[in-house]
């Protein structure tokens, strides 16, 4: 853990209490009312030095600690993509605080682009693996043995039948798949989409992989859902945008929200 990690902790904690943080969630596309629905106190991200400016539309760059549900959160309003500035490590500092402040499990969402016709706009998909098609790494440079992260089972198993069982709960198809990982900010190409497929891809997007290789960096749990907000490139006739993300987001964000207050509500 950074000095810079322990130092920024300490400025949540004088703003937001002491009470150790149970869980992280990183909101993606859609979901950041939730941010608002927690019991607690947000603070700016430009207020905590080093943290990323999350400067993409559709995200709210604020780290809100409190409770909901009755559970100690960390929720993320927004994310640094790599394609922002090029850095894969984006997100490791504002990890590495939510290590700092006692949370050993993180939930990231995202918005993505679905390859199966039977997980359309609105769909939610529950990552079982994933593949780094942009074969960035935000642990390059790391100078300890400690970059040799095993990634078997990265998606951690015990979170993804909690979240099942949540979804079953509350009534909501919960699809599950592997994630590719595109640097962005350009949408893929029909070939590359043919391409993921090939490889086993299920859904695609520009996020999350390095998030999810940074918690296991951490020693966090980790596990991470996909709101699908269109087709990918040549599996549909809608017309894809960062407009078009935004307001399809919407449409699977009510269900996401719903299967992670049940989590929380039920969570060990």
């Amino acid at each position: 853990m950074s000095r810079n990690a322990e130092a920024v902790a300490a400025l949540v904690r004088q703003r937001a209490g002491t009470d150790p943080v149970a869980v992280g969630l990183i909101l993606g596309s859609g979901l950041g009312h939730l941010a608002s629905a927690v019991d607690g106190v947000a603070i700016p991200y430009a207020d905590l030095p080093g943290f990323p400016h999350a400067g993409v539309s559709g995200h709210n760059a604020n780290l809100v600690v409190g409770r909901l549900e009755g559970r100690r959160v960390a929720v993320f309003g927004g994310r640094e993509h790599y394609y922002e500035q090029g850095r894969a490590d984006a997100m490791r500092l504002p990890l590495e605080v939510l290590a700092a402040l006692g949370a050993t499990r993180l939930i990231a969402t995202n918005a993505a682009g679905s390859l199966r016709p039977d997980m359309p706009t609105g769909a939610l998909m529950l990552l079982s693996d994933h593949i780094n098609f942009s074969g960035l790494n935000p642990l390059i440079g790391e100078r300890t043995d400690a970059r040799f992260v095993p990634m078997t089972d990265a998606h951690d198993p015990g979170l993804r039948t909690a979240l099942r069982a949540a979804a079953t709960a509350e009534g909501v198809t919960l699809h599950e798949g592997v994630y590719a990982w595109y640097s962005g900010p350009s949408f893929e190409t029909p070939a590359e989409i043919r391409a993921i497929r090939i490889l086993g891809g299920d859904a695609v997007g520009m996020s999350t992989v390095p998030e999810v290789i940074l918690a296991r960096f951490l020693g966090l749990k980790v596990a991470a859902i996909s709101t699908i907000t269109n087709m990918a490139a040549g599996m549909g006739t809608e017309s894809i945008s960062h407009e078009h993300t935004k307001a399809m987001a919407p449409l699977g964000a009510a269900k996401l929200e719903r299967v992670l207050r049940q989590y929380l509500q039920k969570m060990e």
